[in-house]
């Protein structure tokens, strides 16, 4: 089943838009690395880390975060990390994610502890101003705070990646429907390490090297892997766009110190006043940006072309975007946990 199911994703690399995917069998250096471990630890190469690929940098920075929070064995179960996941992604508006994930899901044990925190996961990192729901202690205790939060920032920046470049569902247009349930599950059922036993953690680190946490995260430190995924991911997405102009730089971090974690709502008015003033050269970066941090599901392939006149690569469209949703996913990430996590009674 494993090598039919690593077939068919294979194939579905092409539904990858703006950007051409590199092939397994052309992968070289880093992006050779994460595809080995990539299928090694996930069971399979998926779109949404391979879509990375034209970035090498910005590969192994989602794979470190992915494996490190999502998968590796630790206090808290892959049951409860996917339904974070879900949680998030729906919360995001990305269908793509909440298909995979749900279908993961699953195929997994029941985990009875999960409906708070599902609900604690949908509106982690917004405000609430007045709100004193907004300020409660999260459903978990200090020990899983790492994984739990680390799950939720992984998937703010996933989401994004994923609303920009792929379609809203990961069966290709022309599957059937009876057949689409079934062809995720088997799908799901892949999507295990080839290896018995538990992951190691802390496995991936290597691929990067090593950086401090970004600020905000502090949460992190009671997972060494875990803060010291993020801070390998953050540096080297980071100094993979140094290249991006200052001013579009600046634009999203003052929009983000005032960002309440809501979406910008219907049209692309917003958009306009956010780029007003800006240099007229760097007024399409600034748009590209500005949509895959607030309303990635917004862009439109208008936007990609004009980012295309200026830097026409795939490499920078990729680490253009990696930086913008990293950035706003760490952002959201230095405000959680609202106050100290409460073990349950």
């Amino acid at each position: 089943m494993r090598p039919l199911v690593r077939a068919v994703l294979r194939g579905s690399l092409r539904q990858v838009r703006y950007v051409d995917v590199i092939a397994p069998h052309r992968a070289r250096g880093l992006v050779a690395q994460v595809y080995r471990a990539t299928e090694r630890d996930f069971g399979v190469l998926a779109p949404p880390v391979a879509l990375h690929s034209p970035a090498a940098a910005s590969l192994a920075a989602t794979w470190l975060m992915l494996r490190e929070v999502l998968l590796v064995d630790g206090r808290v179960s892959r049951a409860v990390k996917e339904t974070v996941a879900t949680a998030v992604s729906r919360a995001n508006d990305c269908p793509y994610c909440v298909h995979v994930h749900q279908a993961v899901l699953g195929t997994l044990p029941p985990d009875r502890t999960v409906s708070r925190i599902a609900e604690w996961a949908a509106a982690a990192g917004r405000h609430h101003p007045g709100d004193p729901a907004g300020s409660a202690p999260p459903p978990f205790t200090e020990a899983q705070l790492p994984e739990l939060c680390g799950v939720v920032v992984t998937f703010h920046y996933i989401n994004r990646m994923v609303s920009v470049f792929l379609a809203d569902s990961p069966m290709p247009a022309l599957t059937p429907a009876p057949l689409r349930a079934p062809i995720m599950r088997t799908t799901a059922l892949a999507m295990r390490p080839v290896a018995p036993g538990p992951m190691a953690p802390g496995a991936s680190l290597e691929l990067l090297p090593a950086a401090a946490l970004p600020p905000g995260l502090e949460w992190a430190l009671g997972s060494p892997p875990v803060a010291e995924a993020f801070g390998r991911a953050f540096a080297a997405v980071d100094q993979g766009a140094r290249w991006v102009p200052k001013p579009v730089r600046e634009r999203l971090r003052s929009r983000l110190d005032r960002w309440d974690g809501s979406a910008p709502g219907l049209g692309r008015a917003w958009l306009d006043e956010a780029v007003s003033a800006l240099p007229a050269e760097d007024v399409p970066a600034a748009r590209l940006v500005l949509l895959t941090a607030f309303a990635p599901y917004q862009t439109l392939p208008e936007d990609v072309a004009a980012f295309r006149v200026r830097f026409p690569t795939d490499r920078e469209l990729v680490e253009l975007t990696s930086w913008a949703a990293l950035t706003t996913a760490v952002r959201i990430g230095g405000r959680l946990p609202p106050s100290r996590p409460a073990r349950p009674a």
